[in-house]
């Protein structure tokens, strides 16, 4: 039986989300990816042990995380039922809905009929009374954003959740649903955007700015761009990487240009003595707004690599003008 480690709170700090009284730590683990029903399970629990161990709390899931899709859930359910679930109030558990989980018009985007259903299935995977944060996975241009932001509020009002928040909003849009929530007296916690060196889209919109004046949290998806800001690619495509894999990050988009501007950067990370998967990790954190960046990992090494990269997240005007001399070149 599992027992966490007594110094789990001595290995990584934590922050604010927002104005909220939540804190989450700078690196949070997401189930997106190695959790599934394909997946090793031994691995998975592994992860997830060595994640709390270091003072991980917060683990990120969605509805149709696996694959099979909803699998990831029922991963982390036996997972809690094997030994961490004694630590349950100790832990911030997330899950979303919005993509595409079940047949028919009522399986995805941001229904009441939807939110409430994805939130209800949720719990019963998880084995949960109830989710710390339920998030609408995606922005939906078709349904009111009053209702969805309604069905949010009801979900908390209920018990079934703590917590409201939205993922991969853009500004204006967030800027609205922030308001809506805080006219139906449940505010937005978090928002959960895609955000990296190489994905630098909601900077330039001003995200940050609204996410600091709002007072939401913001907890930055796929700050490692897939694995492409670390040392994996730079000798090539390895057999077992997501690119070779064909998920999310295709081989085609690993080119010469690209390989060059990660070597240089690499160069950077070295000089900072980080890896440069760690000094991507520092790249994003520095932004006001954020509380946690959410990594996914294949193996617990990865895991300790990232909570250590934390111990170094200042830059310097020089650095940072040199990665933006690299990025913009």
């Amino acid at each position: 039986m599992y027992t966490a480690s007594s110094q789990r709170y001595q290995q990584i700090s934590y922050r604010r989300c927002g104005k909220s009284g939540i804190r989450l730590p700078l690196i949070s683990l997401g189930l997106w990816h190695n959790f599934g029903s394909i997946d090793d399970f031994a691995n998975a629990e592994k992860m997830a042990h060595t994640a709390f161990d270091l003072g991980i709390t917060h683990f990120d899931l969605a509805n149709n995380y696996g694959p099979e899709p909803g699998s990831a859930e029922r991963t982390l359910s036996q997972i809690l039922k094997n030994g961490l679930g004694k630590y349950r109030d100790e832990l911030i558990i997330s899950s979303k809905a919005g993509y595409l989980m079940w047949p028919g018009p009522y399986g995805e985007w941001g229904s009441r009929k939807n939110l409430i259903a994805s939130c209800d299935q949720s719990l019963k995977r998880l084995g949960l009374d109830y989710i710390d944060v339920f998030y609408h996975h995606r922005p939906d241009p078709e349904t009111p954003l009053e209702e969805s932001m309604t069905a949010l509020a009801d979900i908390v009002r209920s018990g079934k959740a703590l917590y409201a928040g939205i993922s991969n909003y853009p500004v204006d849009r967030a800027r609205q649903a922030f308001s809506m929530l805080r006219e139906l007296k449940v505010p937005c916690l978090l928002h959960q955007i895609n955000v990296s060196m190489l994905n630098r889209h909601y900077e330039e919109e001003g995200m940050f700015d609204l996410l600091d004046s709002e007072g939401v949290g913001g907890i930055l998806f796929s700050p490692l761009a897939q694995g492409l800001l670390s040392d994996k690619y730079l000798q090539g495509i390895p057999a077992d990487s997501r690119a070779k894999r064909n998920y999310f990050l295709k081989e085609s988009r690993i080119t010469p240009e690209l390989l060059e501007k990660i070597t240089r950067l690499n160069q950077i990370a070295s000089e900072r003595s980080q890896t440069l998967a760690q000094m991507a990790i520092a790249w994003v954190l520095r932004f006001k707004g954020v509380t946690s960046a959410l990594i996914g990992a294949s193996r617990p090494e990865q895991i300790i690599e990232l909570v250590k990269g934390t111990e170094n997240s200042s830059f310097s005007p020089g650095e940072l003008a040199a990665i933006d001399q690299i990025l913009h070149a």
